[in-house]
């Protein structure tokens, strides 16, 4: 196992400083979760020749002495710890760096496979997972280096939401309302030469936690609010004009972007009495069955009619919930499921999580993480972790899920664990000792 660590102090941040436009405005609190993308996008290469061909550029962003080449993609994950991340090989679940960080951190994968915004003090901070691969006619060269805190930091005054769509980053400030659109395909050129390439910007009327959503024609999905409270959201064409507005999502929350079973592409977001869905231009309101029934989180799979979210019915009630909701973009209609069958078993945002195929995964508190079908029926219970208790705090660790390459991990932050499960197989595949509690988990594919 071998550890790098390379400090970043919180008040000089050491990195290389990219002021976006701002405005005065106070900030908001932060509320809990946050979702991205992780669809892969690579730089094209001209058809293989290996006959006197110049393999240099092959190393993409590192020099050669710096950068292995591999027989096979390098997954990896990255988890935030009270001062620091870590990065973890996802097949070995081995750390193989240890980067300081100061600060309560956030992440979210970038969606190229290599890099993932955190979320820190001053603003977005990138992370080089330091696994890429790099497409070469018929096949790929693959590579890893020691991943690292790049010198790249888009300031923001209370960082939000980063979101991965249609091959768009689109990171949204709370504390000005501020919308920064990146393209996902840039992220290793802009940490090589040090500077981002904004192709869009876009400051909200007021400052409020929202969240953006680009898209690859020119529309911008963007919440609406002020500090007081988010009442929908609006569509904007290239130029900033409105195409769409609906004010009937208070207390807007998360995203999910994706397609669903006819092909048709959606974004949709959470709302304290239901959801709030854009297609082709047009808002529709789905109801929850409950006069308060919130969801504040999604989460979607290509090619799918089945919207998964939490679920909360009690206004004045904790992050620990009972139901899942299962949005279903066919029917347009919302159902409220309990993954426990009526035990006592909790979960938090940080526990759901989706399969390829569509899986709906469900970590309760009995440790058990729980698949589920899109019809809300229960498909095995796969014991995982030593039962827990849901924290008053979002912000403190507790036990966290995310998917990657097929394999579902699993966080323990009482023993410092990492699990890697098999959840079409119905077993814990592997095991491994972080050394310290964990909060925040993403991956990337490599």
């Amino acid at each position: 196992m071998s550890r790098s660590t390379r400090p970043l102090a919180a008040a000089a941040l050491g990195v290389l400083a990219i002021a976006l436009a701002s405005c005065a405005a106070p900030s908001t609190g932060s509320d809990d979760g946050s979702t991205a993308g992780t669809t892969e996008e690579h730089e094209e290469h001209d058809d293989h020749d290996h006959d006197g061909e110049d393999h240099e550029d092959h190393a993409d962003g590192h020099d050669d002495a710096e950068a292995t080449e591999a027989s096979s993609r390098t997954p990896r994950l990255a988890l935030t710890y009270d001062g620091g991340i870590l990065v973890v090989d996802a097949t070995t679940l081995e750390t193989v760096a240890d980067l300081q960080l100061d600060g309560f951190n956030r992440l979210a994968a970038l969606g190229d496979g290599r890099h993932v915004a955190v979320s820190t003090t001053g603003g977005w901070a990138v992370l080089d997972a330091g696994t890429w691969s790099v497409p070469h006619g018929d096949h790929s060269h693959y590579y890893t280096a020691a991943p690292a805190l790049t010198d790249v930091l888009l300031e923001a005054t209370t960082p939000g939401h980063a979101v991965h769509h249609d091959g768009l980053n689109a990171f949204f400030d709370d504390g000005t309302g501020d919308v920064t659109v990146v393209e996902t395909s840039e992220w290793t050129d802009m940490v090589e030469h040090g500077h981002l390439h904004p192709i869009r910007e876009y400051t909200t009327e007021h400052a409020h936690h929202g969240v953006a959503v680009a898209t690859a024609n020119g529309d911008l999905f963007v919440t609406r609010g002020d500090d007081s409270g988010r009442t929908g959201a609006m569509l904007l064409d290239a130029d900033d004009a409105e195409i769409a507005v609906d004010d009937q999502c208070p207390g807007v929350h998360g995203e999910s972007a994706a397609t669903d079973a006819d092909g048709e592409e959606f974004i949709l977001a959470g709302c304290e009495n239901g959801a709030l869905v854009l297609r082709d231009g047009t808002f529709t309101k789905l109801a929850a069955p409950d006069a308060f029934g919130r969801i504040g989180n999604a989460f979607s799979v290509e090619g799918n009619d089945i919207v998964l979210g939490d679920y909360k019915t009690n206004e004045q009630g904790g992050i620990g919930l009972t139901q899942i909701s299962l949005i279903d973009l066919g029917t347009d209609t919302i159902t409220p499921v309990d993954p426990f069958g009526g035990s006592d078993a909790e979960y938090t945002w940080r526990g759901l999580a989706r399969g390829d195929d569509g899986e709906i995964l469900v970590l309760g508190t009995d440790g058990v993480l729980r698949v589920l079908d899109t019809a809300g029926a229960q498909v095995r219970e796969i014991p995982v972790i030593d039962a827990w208790e849901v924290p008053e705090e979002w912000q403190t660790a507790h036990p966290a899920l995310t998917v990657l390459d097929g394999m579902a991990y699993v966080t323990e932050p009482a023993t410092g664990e990492l699990h890697a499960v098999d959840f079409s197989g119905g077993t814990v595949w592997k095991s491994g000792d972080l050394g310290r509690p964990t909060t925040e988990i993403a991956g990337v594919t490599g």
